[in-house]
């Protein structure tokens, strides 16, 4: 149901920053995003294997998914404030979905003592 909602809520937020546009909007990375801002406030202390250069090594989730959102929030500032091609990537779909996602899950997760462990 919360990825429903992040998708909702991406969709929505593109259309607010690209109500001229007649390009279509259609995928998933917005819900997916909602699935990294979940993931964030989650586990933020678990690592995560990243390629870096040919060598895979783990890195904090926290610096990860934090970085992958503010260069999203960058590219879709650029992408507002330059009107050209941003190459059919939804920046703002990306922002929306990530804090629908965080939200949802701060509202969702209640005050329980027990935590899920990512595996």
């Amino acid at each position: 149901m919360d990825c429903i909602l992040c998708g909702l809520a991406a969709t929505f937020a593109q259309m607010a920053f690209s109500m001229g546009s007649n390009v279509p909007n259609l995928g998933a990375s917005g819900a997916i995003a909602g699935v990294l801002g979940a993931y964030i406030l989650m586990f933020p202390q678990q690592r995560v294997k990243v390629l870096i250069g040919r060598v895979v090594t783990p890195v904090s989730a926290l610096i990860v998914i934090g970085g992958w959102i503010v260069l999203q929030f960058f590219s879709g500032v650029a992408s507002i404030a330059d009107t050209a091609q941003t190459g059919g990537v939804a920046y703002m779909a990306h922002i929306g979905g990530f804090i629908a996602g965080f939200a949802l899950t701060f509202l969702f997760r209640g005050n329980s003592r027990s935590r899920l462990t990512a595996g």
